[in-house]
């Protein structure tokens, strides 16, 4: 089990996100800006509206792209200058000590015939059978709202 996400597909998201605040009545005038960088995004924006109404074009472009909603994680704003709003957005990228051990405690919980081993920022389960690996995906699936990353299954046999 890995967190991963497309970096092509968020890159088309953040373009049309641009297209559309150049184009849409409301936003054309707003003077807002998206940067974006390897880990991060920075709204740069004149009001709290503005700052919303970004907010919701990025989410709607990522589930039209089929990327999760869970990978970004907006931070407060925060005052710039000129009398503007900064809001960074962090992308969340593979899993952290502490949800690896949770997720790995939630499967030897409820299913026993699996052996479970955190490997970096990935979780591996291994198992003799394909049914008790295709248990553990229902049972994540289950959980989902209570795990704070997406997750992708990968190198399943």
């Amino acid at each position: 089990m890995v967190s991963e996400y497309d970096r092509q597909e968020l890159v088309n998201v953040i373009d049309q996100v641009r297209r559309e605040l150049s184009q849409r009545y409301d936003l054309k005038d707003s003077n807002s800006e998206l940067k974006l960088d390897e880990a991060e995004l920075i709204i740069l924006t004149s009001s709290d509206i503005t700052l919303n109404s970004i907010q919701d074009i990025i989410r709607q472009k990522s589930s039209k792209r089929n990327l999760s909603l869970k990978i970004f994680d907006f931070q407060d704003p925060q005052s710039s200058s000129g009398n503007r709003l900064r809001q960074v957005v962090l992308f969340r990228k593979g899993l952290n000590q502490e949800l690896a051990k949770s997720i790995s405690k939630l499967i030897r919980d409820n299913i026993k015939k699996v052996n479970v081993s955190i490997q970096g920022e990935s979780l591996r389960v291994t198992s003799k059978s394909k049914d008790d690996l295709q248990q553990v995906i229902s049972l994540l699936k289950d959980h989902e709202d209570e795990i704070e990353s997406p997750l992708q299954y990968q190198n399943y046999r």
